[in-house]
């Protein structure tokens, strides 16, 4: 089993030769994966109407689901930046995560919402259109607000599991490697 790499719209995904994109996922059309990262086991990216664009390092866990809208609807792309984390069954809808931000798991973020450099969405949190989670906080709940002021530390969360991800994710590379004939359907 194999990822599936659908090409749209005269568009096809583009995933970086050290990235790695699990067996089960699904990317469609205007999908860029950085270097060295990540999009894990049952994830869909699907970029029909405008991109998707995933930085070096960063990884999109198990179960997400990332969308686009068509700009002349006044949709945007989703961005996410390097070393950036997005947790297990999130929801990312024209969201942008800059460089180093975190989304816990189960969290949404939709249409111009951002979470900057340093910032944390919390687990389960519902962050609204054109929201922003400022560098140095954590936000959640439904709708999303300010809880407090990151800790010490707690920043670089995100960078952190981003260089945990990207030895995972070579790990998981080479266990399918080793194991490719016997996932083969006969």
């Amino acid at each position: 089993m194999e990822a599936l790499l659908l090409p749209f719209g005269g568009k096809t995904p583009r995933v970086h030769e050290t990235a790695f994109v699990a067996p089960g996922a699904v990317l469609i059309g205007d999908v860029e994966v950085g270097e060295e990262a990540s999009v894990w086991y049952g994830c869909v990216l699907r970029a029909d109407t405008n991109a998707i664009r995933i930085g070096a390092r960063s990884n999109v866990q198990d179960g997400t689901v990332i969308h686009v809208d068509a700009p002349e609807m006044g949709g945007l792309p989703v961005e996410i930046g390097e070393e950036a984390l997005i947790g297990h069954r999130c929801l990312l809808h024209g969201a942008h995560v800059q460089d180093g931000g975190f989304v816990g798991m189960g969290s949404t973020m939709l249409d111009g919402s951002v979470v900057e450099t340093g910032g944390f969405l919390a687990a389960g949190a519902f962050l609204a259109p054109r929201k922003r989670v400022p560098a140095g906080e954590m936000w959640g709940g439904l709708p999303a607000r300010r809880l407090r002021s990151l800790k010490e530390g707690e920043g670089a969360a995100a960078r952190l599991g981003a260089a945990h991800y990207v030895l995972e994710a070579k790990a998981h590379a080479d266990a399918l490697a080793d194991h490719a004939a016997d996932l083969t359907p006969s």
